[in-house]
């Protein structure tokens, strides 16, 4: 299947009048979900698990006649919030890198990368950037994955109570249980209190553009659906699937979103599938040996104090629990840059761009 294919052009300023420098800077291509995905596929020395998010909608692109490849960012206040590493060549990566910060710079924005993986963080901490490792994301290889042992008596149980409850797993189309997604999506934000809102920017969806290259697994007691996993797709060199948004409602029996992982990940391992990735979580796996030359001990300090107390924050702690009870084969360090010295001000800017307050 292809994508919806947005409207192309340019972005241009609201008023008839001619663009000036500050316009020039803003203008920027509307780039289709082809070209988006043809360098996030093609352009993998990032390496990173959590490249198909660059075709969220929320997200802008910037891209160079100087150099192949494609920045993926969101303006958020006076920031340049920047998902990954540029997705380009290596022959042409620090110029898009520079060309972007150039762009930053006319567009009166402060760039600030999240979710860079180590070579990343290599090349912008030698471009001068700060950069510190905020958090990790995990990977399961599927080859000789087996919910057999010890190890997974609880996981089992809770799969077997699900299944007891009378939950059936599916995979099914998005477009044809867009009602119960959007029914599950607004009794899962109820339960998480009247200020919660949903994440956007670094987080997947249902629906728009990426839809028709994701996979969705419903769970559902009688007919009615109770819970999903939407996955997406990974290249590189773990190429298979990332478990990207999983929503449920809070009146299901325990066990539903391990019941429909589990019935993917055999789905999955079925058609020869090498890994399954469970995505970024920050504010865990922090190691002094994850760090790049010239980082913050500030900010580390800052971060780790989040990973250890910081969960009225984020729900770290809750994220990797269950992340851990696949038993991860591989967890990869992700960072994040800050121009010139690393701030607070910017770090909370991430997470603004990604609606998290």
């Amino acid at each position: 299947m292809r994508p919806h294919t947005p409207e192309t052009g340019t972005k241009t300023p609201a008023s008839g009048t001619a663009p000036g420098p500050a316009d020039e800077a803003a203008a920027l291509p509307l780039l289709t979900a082809d070209r988006i995905l043809t360098a996030i596929r093609t352009h993998t020395d990032a390496d990173n698990p959590s490249a198909f998010l660059a075709l969220n909608e929320e997200a802008e692109h910037f891209t160079s006649a100087r150099a192949d490849g494609v920045v993926v960012f969101r303006r958020c206040g006076g920031y340049a919030v920047q998902f990954g590493g540029p997705f380009a060549p290596r022959r042409d990566y620090r110029t898009l890198l520079h060309e972007f910060v150039r762009f930053a710079d006319r567009s009166g924005l402060a760039p600030v990368a999240v979710q860079l993986q180590r070579h990343d963080a290599e090349i912008y901490a030698d471009s001068g950037f700060t950069v510190n490792q905020i958090g990790a994301s995990y990977a399961v290889g599927l080859a000789a994955f087996t919910l057999r042992g010890t190890r997974f008596m609880q996981l089992r149980n809770k799969i077997a109570r699900a299944r007891r409850a009378g939950l059936a797993v599916a995979e099914t189309d998005a477009a044809a249980c867009r009602a119960a997604l959007r029914e599950i999506d607004a009794a899962w934000l109820a339960s998480k209190g009247a200020h919660a809102r949903p994440l956007e920017f670094l987080v997947g969806r249902t629906g728009g553009r990426g839809q028709p290259y994701r996979r969705l697994f419903l769970g559902a007691i009688d007919g009615r659906p109770i819970g999903y996993i939407s996955y997406s797709p990974v290249a590189g060199s773990r190429p298979g699937w990332m478990h990207d948004l999983s929503r449920r409602v809070p009146d299901g029996p325990p066990g539903v979103m391990e019941a429909v992982n589990s019935a993917a990940i055999d789905t999955f391992r079925a058609e020869g599938v090498r890994w399954l990735h469970f995505g970024f979580t920050p504010f865990t796996g922090l190691r002094e040996e994850h760090e790049v030359p010239g980082h913050s001990q500030g900010l580390r300090w800052f971060l780790r104090h989040l990973e250890e107390h910081g969960e009225a924050v984020y729900p770290a702690r809750t994220q990797l629990a269950y992340k851990r009870k696949w038993a991860p084969d591989v967890l990869l360090p992700e960072y994040a840059a800050f121009r010139g010295g690393a701030s607070l001000a910017a770090f909370a800017h991430i997470f603004r761009a990604a609606n998290a307050f």
